[in-house]
């Protein structure tokens, strides 16, 4: 009996331990658990907000930008909104606990405290990026965008002016694409900045005359070819770093928690440069050949120089702007004449 009276003992216990294990599991996936935890966690993210309103305000009286009188004021002024915040949302959150409680645990009011992007199938969520508030940046001095260039390209060689070019104007052109940051250089003024990233560079030529390039040891050079060519294209493609100081005037927008500078409409210049690397190169060749047509690709380094650098400048209004860059470099090493690749085109950089 005493072995018996054990088990049941025992049984009792462990069923007690797991209807416990299983409340509490409940509770902490439950949506009024959730709620509750929440209104805890309000009053100090308000605090956070406030603290950095005030770091804020502090930092301008520092700065000479506001008096002392503006100051506690501000002060004053930030700390009623922050506890009217906590008023609000404690209201909002009480409310929605009352709308869960008289409904079922399937019930969704589709309202978060933070935003939330998600890609399901099925009942499975491969991707969940949830946000939640965020104080305001008072100033931000560096700011990021996409690059986006295209235009003419060609080669200016010694001794050889444009008009005897042995590349088509019109056929030879330029791609970039990158993503660039400006950071504001001046402390108290956006008029210069300095723009900085990555790109990269597609620089086509297409050849005249019937030429193409034939590579003979370390000597590349244009050489007839044997059949009548419909197109013939040489193609580099690098990976650059641009650097360039931007002038130009700009409107400030001062929100008292906040200030921006915004460039749009406004007149621009830049001047500067880019070194990077030669990726790869290319020859296409479009030809027939006994009545059929033939195309044929070649990839090798030409001879080409690895190693680009080379100035450049834009001259515009907003993001968009008239692009000029010349390579100071050779486009292919040790040739008995140089030639060295010039651009030139139109600019936008996307906010």
């Amino acid at each position: 009996m005493n072995t018996i009276t054990k088990l049941l003992v025992l049984a009792s216990l462990c069923l007690i331990m797991g209807k416990m294990q299983a409340q509490d599991t409940i509770q902490k996936t439950d949506p009024i658990y959730k709620l509750e935890k929440l209104k805890e966690s309000i009053e100090n993210e308000e605090k956070e907000f406030l603290k950095f309103a005030v770091e804020t305000i502090n930092k301008r009286l520092e700065n000479g930008e506001i008096t002392n009188e503006l100051a506690e004021k501000l002060k004053l002024e930030a700390a009623k909104k922050h506890a009217l915040n906590i008023q609000n949302r404690w209201v909002i959150a009480e409310n929605r606990i009352e709308l869960l409680g008289r409904n079922d645990m399937h019930y969704n009011d589709e309202t978060e405290n933070s935003s939330q992007i998600s890609l399901s199938i099925g009942k499975v969520t491969g991707l969940s990026v949830r946000s939640r508030n965020k104080p305001i940046k008072y100033d931000i001095r560096t700011t990021n965008r996409a690059l986006f260039a295209i235009g003419f390209n060609n080669t200016l060689i010694d001794g050889q002016s444009l008009d005897n070019s042995p590349y088509k104007i019109g056929g030879s052109g330029f791609v970039e694409l990158g993503w660039i940051w400006t950071t504001r250089l001046l402390k108290k003024s956006n008029f210069v900045r300095v723009n900085y990233g990555l790109s990269m560079q597609w620089n086509k030529l297409s050849v005249k005359d019937n030429l193409y390039f034939v590579e003979n040891g370390n000597q590349t050079t244009l050489e007839e070819f044997p059949l009548d060519l419909k197109k013939s294209k040489f193609r580099t493609t690098s990976l650059v770093v641009p650097l360039h100081f931007e002038f130009g005037p700009s409107t400030m927008t001062d929100k008292g928690n906040s200030i921006r500078y915004s460039i749009n409409n406004q007149f621009k210049i830049g001047v500067g440069g880019f070194a990077g690397v030669n990726l790869s190169t290319q020859q296409k060749l479009k030809f027939e050949e006994n009545g059929d047509n033939k195309k044929q690709k070649s990839k090798s380094d030409f001879n080409t120089t690895n190693f680009l650098y080379g100035v450049s400048g834009y001259v515009g209004v907003g993001d968009f702007s008239v692009y000029a860059k010349y390579n100071l470099n050779d486009l292919f090493k040790n040739q008995v004449v140089d030639q060295r690749n010039i651009s030139l085109g139109l600019r936008w950089d996307f906010d």
